[in-house]
């Protein structure tokens, strides 16, 4: 049964754990209860990819539907997931019953449901090349439709579910595993290990590496990556490497370039860089951290700083990864 909470603080909903509150919290447990979802309720997931910078004055429904179900096929694995399972316990969960694939994707905060909105992507994989389709609520339509991947519109950090995300609400997720795993290594410290690897290697390295680089959301509050990384053409790449010769970057099939935006942040000296209670990270130039008593305006006020002078001294325009929200919904940097 769904679960309705008044007046509830949403500082224990999102992981930046701004002091906001909302009038109205729905917590859907089941399908069933997809009919009683009020038509401008905002959709939450676990939170780590949102930020409220004030209260929020519509209703908000968090999707906790559960369970894992593991069919085989001869070629492949078929796994369908509820909504509200958290996303890296899936990843352990799979890892151990033998089904590889998501190991570069561990330790992503957040649920199952969240995860196609933004494609989350990490260590050269993306969610999106193991779906196969995602069970959504249509309350446009109203009625239960299976949005194939080519039909939810994947690209970097975006779906067709960020795109309108008044229009759906996610409920399960279908995964089709191929048996055949190929390692993904090409990225950053994943090439350093030991060959023959296994997947449980692989799992374990970026459990390491994201534990080292990047705080715990439940001993210091922040949203994960607070920026996309900037893709750029190649003759913007080609004027800026003259400038920059040890700037990271990565060759995409498209031709053009993805920077890390941590680095060009980090170069130009802002981590620990403060305004009020928010603070760009003293070991992640890409995660803006709550460092205590921040405020939405604190918030909004230093990302729009780093966005400024990202753009002074590369020519770069970033985009947020996160999704901020005011009493209205939505808010643009």
């Amino acid at each position: 049964m769904s679960e309705t909470k008044i007046s509830t603080d949403l500082s224990t909903l999102h992981t930046f754990r701004l002091p906001a509150k909302a009038q109205d919290i729905i917590f859907l447990d089941s399908q069933e209860q997809v009919n009683d979802i009020p038509s401008d309720a905002y959709i939450l997931g676990g939170g780590s990819n949102t930020i409220f910078l004030t209260d929020f004055k519509k209703p908000i429904v968090c999707v906790r539907v559960k369970g894992i179900k593991v069919r085989q096929a001869k070629e492949h694995w078929s796994v369908k997931v509820g909504a509200g399972e958290d996303w890296h316990n899936l990843v352990l969960f799979l890892n151990k019953k033998g089904i590889h694939g998501l190991e570069n994707l561990a330790l992503i905060p957040g649920t199952v449901g969240a995860a196609p909105v933004q494609n989350i992507g990490a260590y050269g994989r993306e969610v999106s090349d193991f779906i196969d389709y995602v069970q959504v609520w249509d309350r446009q339509e109203r009625k239960l439709v299976n949005v194939s991947t080519v039909d939810c519109q994947f690209g970097y950090r975006d779906s067709i579910f960020k795109q309108y995300p008044m229009r759906w609400v996610i409920l399960e997720v279908h995964f089709l595993i191929p048996k055949l795993w190929q390692p993904e290594l090409s990225y950053g410290e994943l090439k350093a290990l030991n060959q023959p690897v296994s997947a449980t290697d692989i799992l374990n390295k970026v459990i390491a590496i994201r534990t080292a680089k990047l705080p715990d959301p439940k001993v210091i509050p922040n949203a994960g990556s607070f920026f996309k990384n900037p893709v750029i053409s190649r003759s913007k790449y080609s004027e800026l490497i003259e400038r920059f010769p040890t700037m990271p970057y990565f060759e995409l099939a498209t031709g053009e370039i993805k920077l890390a935006a941590g680095w060009l942040i980090d170069h130009l000296n802002l981590k620990g860089f403060k305004i009020g209670g928010a603070a760009v990270h003293m070991q992640q130039a890409l995660v803006l951290i709550n460092s205590g008593g921040a405020t939405g305006a604190d918030v909004v006020k230093l990302a729009r700083h780093i966005l400024s002078v990202v753009y002074e001294n590369y020519g770069i325009e970033l985009e947020a990864e996160v999704r901020l929200l005011d009493e209205k919904g939505l808010v643009s940097l």
